[in-house]
């Protein structure tokens, strides 16, 4: 009796520790550092919680430059991520990458999910459209330039802190007082030509690229060594000699120096504002992109910035259901809201913007809504945004010519110039290799 007693008893324990169903797991690969890889952290575990058949697990895999190669690299070898986050300026790219990506709208429509396209705020999700209608990636983080000042620096100087400068001519008279008062570092900017160039051009409504920006096909060439565009280079390299700008190197790298109080002022993404938020010492302001008020049209509308998520073929069906699942999760209004209020990445729908709206969020966080406004503006063909080939290789060339600018070894036509003929080579390259 106390033999089948055990029996029993173990049988039975047997059967409990049994394991459950095996969840299938989702791979993605990100570049989000520090609070914002937190935030990214916290969404997969949020999503995991939810429910029981799949785990999305999120690996850090450095620069957006970075886990952009390391992804392409991966595919080739067999073992590519199920989702992974490509800056704005791989889209061409990916595009191009026929047979290597799944576009968003198919994996949603084959795991039997709801898709509607208009649900996404406009001028973001048509950045990730085909000419066909079809959306190709997931609108994850999505951000644009913005003017970040230092409320507390702008009273030393004897400014109103309530009234950041809205013009070129304004953010110069605004330097002067900070220098004045013993401001090190005025003015800065990250990002040099997401925010000088390519988000100047649309913001003045001016091409940064022929065939509307790239949008109208790949034998687009470059186009941001326009008189304007010199003129603008001329005022900043003018400001660099007179310690009103400072550059402080390539991609974000400014942006530790506003959060830090170095410098009071910086034209950066509007993502900076979860990191000031979190880090900042200081009474912090947002106000819009400066302009210059004799250009007709201006200003229009700001261009896309930050990164949205690719899916990447040759994974079984379950994995794409697991995906399907967790972008449906990330568009659901409060979590999408909660991601915007938390980031300062633009809001993913219009329902996330308008719940955020109606909670008094905005109201309580003033500046919040500047990167929205600057957006949701009427777009034309000429400020829709900026999509080609090589990008990534394009910046760089702008940054190495650039630099040569604020050194004092180059002019500003000088420089532009030769950025748009090296750039034009890239184009060339990659319309050649991408005609078919």
């Amino acid at each position: 009796m106390k033999f089948k007693l055990s029996a029993f008893a173990l049988t039975a324990a047997f059967a409990f520790a049994a394991p459950a169903q095996a969840q299938t797991e989702i791979q993605w690969w990100h570049s989000m550092g520090g609070a914002l890889g937190e935030w990214v952290n916290d969404l997969a575990k949020d999503f995991n919680a939810s429910q029981k058949d799949y785990k999305i697990v999120p690996t850090f895999k450095g620069s957006y430059a970075e886990s952009m190669t390391a992804a392409i690299a991966a595919y080739r070898a067999g073992n590519a991520p199920n989702i992974v986050q490509v800056f704005e300026v791989g889209t061409a790219t990916m595009m191009a990458s026929k047979g290597a990506i799944v576009p968003v709208a198919k994996v949603m429509t084959d795991a039997g999910l709801k898709f509607d396209p208009s649900v996404y705020v406009p001028a973001v999700a048509g950045y990730y459209t085909a000419p066909n209608g079809q959306m190709l990636s997931f609108p994850f983080n999505s951000s644009t330039p913005v003017f970040h000042y230092n409320k507390d620096a702008f009273k030393s100087a004897g400014l109103d802190p309530e009234k950041p400068p809205t013009t070129w001519p304004e953010v110069a008279l605004a330097a002067a007082k900070l220098k004045a008062s013993g401001h090190k570092c005025p003015f800065t900017t990250s990002w040099i030509s997401w925010t000088q160039l390519e988000s100047f051009s649309a913001w003045h409504n001016v091409l940064y690229a022929t065939k509307n920006n790239g949008f109208g096909g790949l034998d687009t060439r470059l186009a941001f060594n326009s008189p304007l565009h010199v003129r603008h280079i001329e005022n900043l390299a003018n400001m660099a000699k007179s310690g009103l700008f400072v550059y402080k190197g390539r991609d974000n790298a400014a942006d530790a120096t506003f959060v830090s109080g170095e410098c009071a002022m910086a034209t950066a993404s509007s993502a900076l504002a979860g990191s000031v938020k979190r880090n900042g010492k200081f009474a912090y302001g947002i106000g819009t992109l400066p302009y210059y008020p004799d250009v007709p049209g201006a200003p229009q509308n700001t261009v896309i910035g930050g990164a949205s998520l690719w899916v990447l073929s040759g994974k079984k069906p379950e994995e794409y259901k697991g995906v399907a699942k967790f972008f449906q999760y990330l568009s659901q209004p409060q979590v999408a809201a909660a991601s915007h209020q938390r980031t300062g990445y633009l809001p993913v729908t219009k329902a996330s913007f308008e719940m955020t709206e109606k909670s008094g969020f905005y109201k309580q966080n003033a500046g919040y809504d500047v990167s929205v406004n600057q957006m949701v503006r009427k777009t034309t063909d000429k400020s829709r945004g900026v999509r080609l080939g090589n990008f990534l290789q394009i910046r760089t060339i702008i940054d190495e010519e650039l630099e040569g600018v604020w050194r004092g070894a180059k002019q500003p036509k000088e420089a532009l110039d030769e950025a748009v003929k090296r750039g034009n080579e890239q184009l060339e390259r990659f319309e050649k290799a991408n005609k078919s």
